[in-house]
């Protein structure tokens, strides 16, 4: 468990943006990660993605490291922003463009 932690603070801390979701940028394997993908494209940023389906360890991990039950999680600036309902909120809001350009 130190491992993965391990690897999910360093992928934060080396990326400014980062979005653990099921599936790519490309290929979103579910809904919200194709939501979440489609907010961030619209600021055209760059921004990690790491697909959680890869890897059960990293699936089940991000769950425990951020203590949030669900994916996909976005972290910006090595803080953890939340969900999708979180992102849409933020960018519903205006306040997702504050937090990117901060």
């Amino acid at each position: 468990m130190k491992d993965i932690n391990n690897f999910f603070q360093t992928i934060i801390k080396e990326n400014n943006i980062v979005l653990f979701m099921k599936g790519t940028k490309q290929f979103p394997m579910c809904g919200f990660s194709g939501k979440a993908v489609q907010i961030l494209k619209g600021y055209d940023i760059d921004f990690v993605c790491i697909n959680v389906l890869e890897d059960d360890n990293i699936r089940q991990g991000i769950k425990k490291f951020s203590n949030w039950p669900t994916i996909p999680q976005l972290y910006i600036n090595q803080q953890f922003i939340g969900g999708t309902d979180i992102i849409i909120e933020l960018h519903d809001s205006g306040e997702l463009l504050n937090i990117l350009n901060k």
